[in-house]
Order: C-alpha cells, then structure tokens, then sequence
C-alpha cells in the first residue's frame, strides 16, 4: 500500500457547525451583519472584553520573580484545585471540609467532561450498558465525548416547544423510570442550549428522585457568576445535590465566567463517600490523566488561584462578573420590550428574561432561522438559539426588527 493509498477510507467529517457558522459570519460583507451563534462574550462594542482582574491578575504574575514554566503536577496546579472546587461545592461543604472531593485540573470544561466519562467507563458499576442520559437538547459536544468512551448518550425529555420552557413533568418522570443507579448528566446553571433552567424546588424534586432510584448526578458548570452575577446563587443546585448526599461529580470551566476561553481552564471534582474512596479515586484520575496531557497547562490555572486566593482580587471578579451578567440581563429586558411592547409581534415573549445565562432559544423554527441568516445577515444556530452576549445598543434594534419580520413571515 502506497502513502497516497493508506487513508483513501477516511470519511470526511462534516464541519463543526457552530465553527462554520462563524466563518461564514466573518466572510459575509454586509455591513449590519451580526453574530449571535458563538458562546463568548462581547461587550457593547461587540469586542471580546479582558476583565480589568484578569488584566491585574497577569501584571503580578509578569513581575513575578520566582514564576518559572515547570511542569505542574499530573492533577494540577494545587492552590488552583483546592480553591476552585472550594468555588463550586462551597468551602463549608461537608465533602471539602472532610477531605471526599477529588479535584483534578482539567483542559478547561471540555476536558473535564471527557476526564470524567474516561473515569465512569472504566470504573462506574453500571446498572446493564453503559449509558449516560442528555437533556434534549443539549451542549453538542456531549454526545461526542461520551461516544468516543463507549458511553451511550440517551435522550431525556426536558425542553417543551410549546411553552419554550422547562417540560418539568418528563424531566422527573424520566428519572423515575431510569433503572436504579442510572448516570443523568446536569446543567448546573444556565442550561445550554435553552436558557432554561429549573426552579430551587423543582431541584429539590430532581435530587429526592436521585436518591430514590440511587442515581449519579454527572453535572457540568460552564456559567457559574455568569448566569444570574451571583456566584453562589449559580452553585445552589450543586450545593444542595451534595448537601443531601447524592453521588456525583461536576465539571467546571472557567472560559466565560473569568473570559479565558483561549486559556483552557477547568476542573473535574469527585466527590467521594469517604476520604479513603477519594484517595483511590485520585490514583486513577492521575493515571488516566497522565496517558493523555501529561500535565496541565499553567498560565490560566496561576491567574485564576491568584484571583480565588487574593480577597481583594475575588471581589474584583465578583465585580467584572456583574458587569457581563448584568449587561446580558440589560440585553434580555430591552429586547424582550421592544418585541412586546413597540413591535407587538405575535406570539407569547416572556421567555426571553425568564431564560437565563448566555443562550436564549427564541422559538424560531428552522426555516425563520435559515431566513434569518440569509435575508438579514443575523447568523444563529437552526434551533433558533442566540448567544445574548452578541446583542448590544447598537444592533438590539436590528435584531428585534428582524425577528418581528421573519415571525410575520414577512423577511
């Protein structure tokens, strides 16, 4: 077999489709073009923000005297693992406070998804195949991940079309149904694609029936802050999962909520029953972590401790946080206003700030959508989800004109 021969039988992939979205976004010359497909956040003048505590956090690392480029330990960057998972599970949580949680530092949330389905395929006791159930829909990179560990994705109710909300009923019912010890994985905050998250008390639900049929609760965090502006208030249904005991694990990114999406940082946390369990539990991950990166990368990892471990600095997070969330939230009410209240356009809007988080799905189907991109130049993914942190002062108008119109049929 010759060179030219050997990879005749590769497939081609299709591309990403958000990835293509946004390149066909930067080819389109239209000067009212607007992008409200990708998941990063831009401040009013559509710029990729650097918070100002990242910019601080940085100037002290560059003067630094004793900074180096070792390699950090297989599990990570200590003072950034202790501190992160003291951010996400609370420092007085009971698995923190005994030793039980296992943090590992990861490849941002992505890899922190694929660490923790690496772990589950090798080591869960599954009740039948391996299978983890996804909310319909879901963050698209899901079903890869788990598919390319031999675990089967398997859909549960949880988006109702017709209300453009939560379909709480199917949710729960899906749960109940499962075979005991069942993987469900959790949007922690902010559920990705949708907005749509459930209530305190339908949380409190969801965790009684996990601990009746004794499921796992595999939960992925990518917004905490960045949901509601409150750290805490993001983290409640994580806390509280873990205050009443329920098996599970949480990935965490820092990409949005801290703007380091090129920086790759993230954690998985175990939570373990015991500290014993948990020592085991951290062997594996660092064996299974050390087979694929080796060690983790440094830079984002050292802004974030500095920041979680400085008081002054955490406040100033606190801060920039707000001003991403709140901008987010400015966006929802006055594009929602508009629609409404100016527009009259037809149709039930109130979903537009009872979502929350980045995404907004709007209730546009296919064929609006696709008219939406190619008639007015506004690029969105075909299930009508947009990215809120693309709306801004300057094109909010455009956009709730556009939407009126292709609802109207008339774009």
């Amino acid at each position: 077999m010759t060179t030219a021969e050997m990879w005749q039988q590769v497939p081609l992939a299709p591309p990403d489709s958000i990835f293509k979205l946004t390149a066909a976004y930067k080819a389109d010359t239209y000067p009212r073009k607007v992008n409200l497909g990708v998941g990063a956040y831009r401040d009013d003048d559509n710029k990729p923000w650097v918070l100002p505590v990242i910019k601080k956090a940085t100037e002290i690392l560059l003067n630094d005297p004793n900074l180096d480029h070792e390699y950090l330990p297989i599990t990570g960057l200590p003072e950034f693992t202790s501190a992160a998972a003291k951010l996400i599970l609370g420092s007085e949580s009971a698995s923190v406070q005994e030793g039980r949680a296992v943090s590992v530092q990861t490849i941002s949330g992505t890899g922190a998804n694929h660490l923790g389905a690496l772990f589950l395929s090798k080591f869960y006791k599954w009740n039948g195949q391996p299978i983890i159930y996804l909310s319909n829909p879901t963050w698209a990179n899901h079903h890869a991940i788990f598919k390319n560990v031999g675990i089967t994705p398997v859909d549960y109710p949880y988006y109702d079309p017709k209300t453009i909300g939560l379909d709480f009923t199917g949710f729960l019912q899906s749960i109940r149904d499962a075979v005991p010890g069942s993987v469900f994985l959790l949007h922690a905050c902010a559920h990705n694609p949708t907005g749509v998250d459930p209530t305190p008390e339908q949380w409190e639900e969801v965790a009684t029936a996990f601990l009746e049929k004794g499921h796992y609760a595999f939960f992925d965090c990518a917004y905490q802050g960045f949901a509601s502006g409150d750290l805490d208030r993001d983290a409640s249904a994580v806390r509280y999962f873990e205050q009443r005991g329920v098996p599970l694990l949480v990935c965490q990114s820092f990409a949005k909520n801290a703007g380091l999406y090129g920086e790759r940082v993230g954690a998985l946390h175990v939570v373990g029953s015991n500290q014993e369990e948990a020592n085991r539990v951290r062997s594996q991950l660092s064996v299974l972590q050390r087979s694929e990166i080796s060690n983790p990368p440094s830079h984002g990892a050292r802004l974030i401790a500095l920041i979680l471990n400085n008081p002054d600095l955490f406040e100033e997070w606190k801060r920039d946080i707000k001003t991403m969330a709140y901008r987010i939230i400015d966006m929802r009410e006055k594009l929602r206003d508009i629609l409404v209240n100016e527009l009259k356009t037809p149709g039930n809007w109130d979903h537009i700030t009872s979502q929350i988080g980045m995404f907004s799905f709007t209730g546009i189907n296919p064929t609006q959508s696709q008219a939406m991109i190619e008639k007015a130049h506004i690029y969105l993914t075909a299930n009508g989800r947009i990215s809120m942190a693309g709306l801004n002062s300057k094109n909010l108008r455009y956009v709730a004109d556009s939407l009126d119109k292709v609802v109207r049929g008339e774009l």
